[in-house]
């Protein structure tokens, strides 16, 4: 990957805020950036057209579920998951580890990979480092995930240690996997980027060994990572202790490869962490949420199916100028949601990804200005003030 695959513009001179740019063979990702999840190929209620519309530049894929359906041979003879869901720019796919993972006794952790009964219908199935890369080569993501463990919470010492190191043995192994699916015919002209990720649970010596297992493949005869990752935080510990590994491990992250701390989180999680020093965000939140009535809005979240909104004539945020609060109440979206009408889902989720979306616009155009204090003051100041 060519190490112009990022570059840092801006730097807030009082955290460790960043503004850059990732390129990609699909397009330029402004950071920090906010990336909505595609788990099965789609952002869960809302089309393409409407991401587009959004501007939303990467969207995330997820390995474990296309491995299982329809199958990433499947994508791959359809054209690759770009040509499947009619989708021309950047796409991120993680390594399945955090789904299988999270099947506790339904997989069998092993050197070799990992076996797992199939959550549709429990048929066997296997997942390693190779298997992981040869179906993210398939799918033909921009950005690829490096096989782990998600380190579980709470975890000893001595789990998060064995964690670690089998994630560290399984990153050389997709490394080389990686590298080797590179040289292939069925290649694309453009290499995509691979990540590596931190693991370590919440104790900080841990997560910097990690990395310094992750930094030891560069120096091994294989590339260095085009980028680092923070796993294992957003999984049950307290908010505290995920923001103070943050701002630990963040910075001691290479400062010229982007750093993305996975499946976080709130905006107000992002704002904190942006203040750390993370590039790159995704989280199910925005549409999950949706789902069940709750909106994100400039004075924090609120829930449209309260009875108190039944004659409410404002939009859903009063201060957003997305497409749903241009046009639509407070009281329809309520009325939507107590009839089981699908587009209750839809508005809600279009409004949340916009929220999302231009509050990392914000974020860059403060750090970009030398104000990201006080705007990230005076954000989470007015989510605070109802």
């Amino acid at each position: 990957m060519d190490n112009q695959f990022f570059n840092v513009e801006y730097k807030d001179p009082v955290t460790q805020a960043r503004a850059g740019r990732i390129k990609t063979a699909h397009g330029e990702i402004e950071t920090p950036v906010f990336m909505p999840v595609g788990t099965t190929g789609t952002v869960k209620a809302v089309t393409q057209e409407m991401l587009e519309g959004l501007d939303a530049r990467i969207i995330l894929g997820n390995t474990y579920h296309l491995f299982l359906r329809p199958g990433h041979e499947t994508v791959f003879d359809l054209g690759g998951l770009r040509k499947f869901i009619s989708w021309d720019r950047a796409i991120l796919t993680d390594s399945g580890g955090f789904q299988v993972f999270s099947l506790g006794e339904l997989r069998k952790i092993r050197e070799e990979g990992v076996e797992f009964r199939s959550h549709l219908d429990g048929s066997k199935q296997f997942l390693s480092p190779e298997v992981s890369m040869q179906v993210q080569h398939a799918l033909g993501s921009d950005v690829v995930m490096c096989f782990d463990e998600c380190t579980s919470f709470p975890a000893t010492r001595e789990q998060a240690l064995d964690s670690l190191e089998l994630t560290a043995r399984w990153a050389r192994r997709s490394r080389s996997e990686f590298d080797r699916l590179k040289d292939t015919p069925q290649s694309s002209a453009v290499a995509p980027a691979l990540f590596g990720i931190n693991q370590g649970g919440v104790y900080e010596d841990l997560r910097s060994r990690s990395l310094e297992r992750l930094l030891e493949i560069g120096f091994a005869g294989f590339a260095d990572f085009d980028g680092y990752a923070i796993g294992g935080l957003s999984v049950g510990e307290e908010k505290r202790l995920m923001y103070d590994v943050t701002e630990f491990i963040a910075p001691q992250m290479p400062a010229d490869k982007p750093r993305y701390l996975m499946g976080v989180g709130t905006p107000e999680d992002l704002i904190e962490c942006v203040a750390r020093g993370v590039d790159m965000f995704d989280c199910v939140m925005p549409t999950r949420n949706a789902r069940n009535g709750q909106v994100f809005t400039s004075r924090g979240k609120m829930n449209v199916r309260n009875a108190k909104f039944a004659r409410d004539e404002r939009p859903l945020d009063q201060e957003c100028e997305c497409a749903v609060c241009r046009r639509y109440s407070r009281a329809y979206v309520r009325h939507l949601y107590n009839c089981g009408e699908m587009l209750a889902s839809t508005l809600c989720s279009y409004h949340n990804l916009a929220f999302y979306l231009d509050s990392m616009r914000r974020v860059r155009q403060a750090i970009a200005l030398g104000e990201f204090a006080q705007f990230r003051a005076c954000y989470l100041g007015r989510m605070r003030a109802e």
